[in-house]
């Protein structure tokens, strides 16, 4: 293929820029992967190494007689306790297994790491200084040991190579995992992240008015309250609603709205511009981060931002988005996925991509080397075996099918021509995630999605089982072939777009791409200085947002900066600016590599 004979010529180039990123040796590790030959890999279960039936052999030795409780350690869990529902029996009826979640709430990760057992799966939110320290303290299972991955991997090992390298290169030599969200063509373009879905039904009831900037979408966001000021259950109404659930070193809805409208990709306290390739620390006077606390704050002074939304998690504003009582979100996954239902389509409802035209999104290139949430396993577990077979199968196209839409032939199949087709029951629970399973699944389809929350393959990545199509729905032939209610129709008439996808490639969108930079590692002292000042900064913003006044908002500000100057926020920027040097320079050598 086209990608693997590209990146087979600048793979050692480009991973010597990810070994100074992260602090490690200049020694190069052994491939972890097969060699990059020219031929497709093959879409079974098990890779070209062993037939489907010699691995289900294998499976059969490991599967447990009675069923085997799995800890699973999840950074990015947003639940805890045991994997229920449809999924949960997938996992049984697959492994004789049972899933416990352990989210990274306080203090989980030092007591996990104290007590020398992270788990058995081991999910990390990113691939710097906590994955390094559990590398460097043997925590983690080493994928090599006893042929581990040759034997129970073959899918990953076969398929997955370039992300392999990239795990083993970060981890000094050893192979520990992949990183999620991995690609097989590196000139693709990823489904966009940041979408700003709005109410398309109230939109067009005032007219389609022009939304030119972050004003405009203010205004239109009045306007639509005053039309519509209770939801679905009689509750007021607001333009958004936020969480805090999964804010980082900044407030992920003020970050994120920074990607979503300047085209900046998060990194560190600020941010990386693409186009320029430098970096933009948060606290930058008159900088993007301010210009997006002060949109927030704005919707707060103006009746229009959910008062609940310090303080509420990501299922009370699941709810919120999901009875209409909010109107717009910058995430697709966050606004029309919990919208867009078959009961709201039927009365004419629904969100739809609306970009402001000032917009430039922020669209991530697919990347083979994958991304930074790795998948891993726990050094102390006593069923590597076990764990080795799910992932290897969550990386299968049946996997990652099931995973994203439930099991096959209930919610999905591929037709007489391999298109990709929702069931009844399929396309019913992906529009709506309140409704039942069937079919010898219990519970509704929101009950039993999958918990761990990360992924294998990208979204957009080519289905191999398929003719032709993507892991995303959106873009199935059999899903955009018509609109699937008026008001999308009425949505497609308006902007000439069949896909979100269509729409954001409409507007002046950035484009990062994908390579194997990651972060460096901070010192102890650093890092020290990291947490406070991150602290800072986070409730801070929180207070900005809810200002009752511009002075008051103004004065919150200049005493987050005062203090976070104080914490040694300085030291901060110096790091995080070499950083964008080590990155720019990891693009520089792709694009080089590439011809560009």
């Amino acid at each position: 293929m086209k990608a693997r004979k590209v990146m087979a010529l600048i793979l050692a180039s480009v991973m010597s820029l990810s070994l100074v990123a992260c602090g490690g040796s200049g020694t190069t590790a052994q491939s972890a992967g097969t060699d990059s030959s020219d031929s497709d890999a093959e879409s079974s279960v098990s890779g070209e190494s062993m037939t489907e039936d010699e691995y289900d052999e294998l499976l059969a030795d490991i599967i447990p007689e009675e069923t085997v409780t799995l800890n699973v350690f999840d950074q990015l869990a947003n639940y805890s306790g045991e994997q229920i529902g449809w999924f949960g029996q997938v996992m049984l009826e697959k492994f004789n297994v049972k899933l416990n979640i352990i989210p990274n709430s306080d203090g989980v990760y030092q007591t996990r790491m104290e007590s020398g057992d992270l788990g058995d799966l081991v999910i990390w939110g990113n691939d710097g200084s906590e994955y390094l320290q559990a590398v460097e303290k043997g925590m983690l299972y080493d994928w090599n040991e006893d042929d581990l991955l040759d034997e129970y991997g073959p899918y990953i090992k076969e398929n997955m190579e370039y992300a392999l390298e990239k795990n083993q290169e970060l981890s000094g030599g050893t192979l520990y995992g992949f990183g999620h969200d991995v690609a097989v063509d590196p000139e693709a373009v990823q489904s966009p992240t940041y979408c700003w879905d709005l109410r398309w039904d109230l939109y067009k009831e005032l007219g389609y008015p022009k939304i030119n900037n972050l004003d405009d979408m203010v205004d239109v966001l009045e306007q639509m309250k005053a039309i519509c000021p209770e939801d679905d259950n009689g509750k007021t109404t607001y333009g958004v609603s936020l969480f805090n659930d999964w804010d980082g070193d900044m407030v992920m809805f003020v970050k994120a709205l920074v990607s979503a409208y300047y085209g900046y990709d998060e990194f560190g306290f600020g941010f990386y511009d693409p186009e320029e390739q430098v970096y933009h620390d948060c606290l930058e006077e008159d900088g993007p981060y301010f210009e997006a606390l002060k949109f927030y704050n704005t919707l707060y002074r103006k009746g229009l931002l959910d008062p609940d939304s310090q303080t509420q998690k990501y299922e009370g504003m699941c709810e919120d988005y999901q009875n209409g009582t909010a109107f717009m979100n910058i995430f697709g996954f966050l606004g029309s996925s919990m919208y867009n239902s078959t009961t709201h389509a039927n009365e004419g409802k629904a969100m739809y991509s609306c970009p402001p035209t000032e917009a430039r999104p922020l669209l991530y290139g697919q990347n083979i080397y994958g991304g930074n949430r790795i998948w891993s396993i726990g050094a102390k577990t006593e069923y590597p075996e076990l764990c080795m077979a799910i992932l290897n199968w969550l990386s299968t196209p049946e996997g990652r099918m099931t995973s994203e839409y439930g099991p096959e032939d209930v919610c999905w199949y591929y037709d007489e021509n391999g298109k990709t087709c929702f069931t009844d029951l399929g396309r019913e629970v992906k529009l709506d995630p309140k409704a039942e399973m069937s079919d010898g699944y219990s519970g509704t389809f929101e009950d039993g999605n999958f918990k761990m929350n990360n992924t294998t393959w990208v979204l957009s990545a080519e289905n191999p089982d398929s003719n032709g199509e993507t892991y995303n729905y959106q873009l199935w032939e059999s899903f955009t072939s018509e609109a699937g209610s008026e008001i999308e129709a009425d949505w497609r008439e308006v902007t000439g777009c069949s896909t979100v996808s269509e729409r954001i490639e409409k507007t002046n969108y950035l484009l990062i791409p994908g390579t194997t930079y990651s972060g460096g590692v901070k010192s102890d002292e650093l890092q020290v200085i990291w947490n406070q000042v991150a602290t800072c900064i986070k409730d801070n913003s929180w207070r900005a947002i809810f200002a009752k006044s511009e002075e008051e908002f103004d004065q919150i500000v200049s005493e987050m900066i005062s203090q976070a100057n104080e914490y040694g926020y300085d030291q901060c920027v110096e790091f995080q600016q070499n950083e964008a040097t080590l990155r720019a320079q990891a693009e520089d050598e792709l694009k080089a590599a590439v011809g560009e």
